[in-house]
């Protein structure tokens, strides 16, 4: 069972109204529903949207809707929050739409207590509001995060900075990063999208802006927030070991290879075999995906017309032995 709860906030009756945040939330909600494949990923999550006076948020609804989140033991609880943020000497707090002084909000204590004691095996809180870095941090000593096992927070900002939205408004920089990344700029090569992965993106990505996002973890191994398409068919990515016996192997090539032809090559030039131009195909598949290189050649259409090798990168090396380990 996957839950997952989105707050988007734009309304607020005494302090600034925001613009993006209900279409952040919206935003969220459509890339989290299903995966890349249309099958359901976190099934009629639990939308709070605060859009006019008619229509808040309050500080009791928000409290309560985070507490049923954590109150069972779901395989993946996510909560994710776009609003204005408060932080102060007794903490931070996500400000709802009756807050009037910020600190009358709800405190991130209490948002990680709930998630701190909650039995659900994958805790995922991603904030989008100013100061939200501060989820979290041990209240007596500076620096130090307190989380339980299975929890992991993503924020778009540190504790002292404020949350931007893309120039126009309409969105967060950071939604509008994240969201980018579960649609699939974040994924593995199985295609599985994690919030290592979703931060690693945002954090590449925000390098030209002030704020800075936050991650903090305390898991044995990350969960898939969603699944898009692979870059690589499975049965390819399985089949390195096959065509790379060792991780430090290099692999001869040779112009029966390469299918296409200059037309200046003389009559000694080997003609394209069937079977190795398709495992050079798929050898190419692996070039695009930076899991192998040509060997003393700029490119793999030279290393084969030359007579010369290909071998695994470093990062081809990591899946090498995730395969050979039956671990893919």
């Amino acid at each position: 069972m996957r839950k997952a709860l989105i707050v988007g906030i734009d309304h607020y009756d005494t302090i600034g109204s925001l613009s993006g945040c209900v279409n952040d939330a919206y935003a969220m909600k459509a890339v989290l529903e299903r995966n890349a494949d249309g099958t359901i990923n976190f099934p009629t999550p639990n939308v709070l949207l605060g859009t006019a006076p008619a229509q808040p948020v309050s500080r009791h609804a928000l409290k309560e809707a985070v507490r049923d989140l954590f109150a069972d033991d779901a395989d993946i609880a996510l909560f994710y929050f776009a609003g204005h943020g408060h932080i102060e000497d007794t903490g931070g707090y996500l400000c709802a739409s009756d807050c009037a002084t910020g600190d009358d909000g709800l405190s991130l204590a209490d948002v990680m207590k709930l998630a701190n004691t909650s039995k659900a095996k994958n805790k995922v809180i991603i904030l989008d509001s100013c100061h939200s870095g501060a989820a979290g941090d041990n209240a007596l000593v500076s620096g130090v995060a307190e989380i339980s096992d299975g929890v992991t927070i993503l924020t778009a900002s540190t504790a002292s900075q404020y949350a931007l939205e893309t120039p126009g408004g309409g969105s967060g920089v950071f939604t509008s990063l994240l969201v980018d990344a579960l649609s699939g700029a974040a994924a593995n090569l199985m295609g599985d999208i994690t919030p290592g992965s979703a931060y690693a993106h945002i954090d590449q990505s925000l390098g030209p802006w002030a704020q800075r996002p936050v991650f903090k973890t305390n898991v044995k191994t990350f969960v898939s927030l969603r699944e898009t398409d692979p870059p690589i068919d499975l049965a390819d990515l399985q089949a390195i070991t096959t065509y790379f016996p060792t991780a430090d192997h290099q692999l001869v090539l040779d112009p029966s290879y390469e299918p296409e032809r200059s037309g200046a090559e003389d009559s000694s030039v080997a003609e394209p075999n069937p079977v190795n131009t398709a495992t050079f195909k798929i050898l190419q598949n692996y070039v695009k995906v930076n899991l192998v290189r040509p060997v003393g050649a700029p490119h793999m259409w030279h290393a084969a017309m030359q007579s010369k090798a290909c071998e695994l990168t470093v990062l081809g090396q990591h899946y090498w032995k995730l395969v050979k380990q039956g671990l893919i």
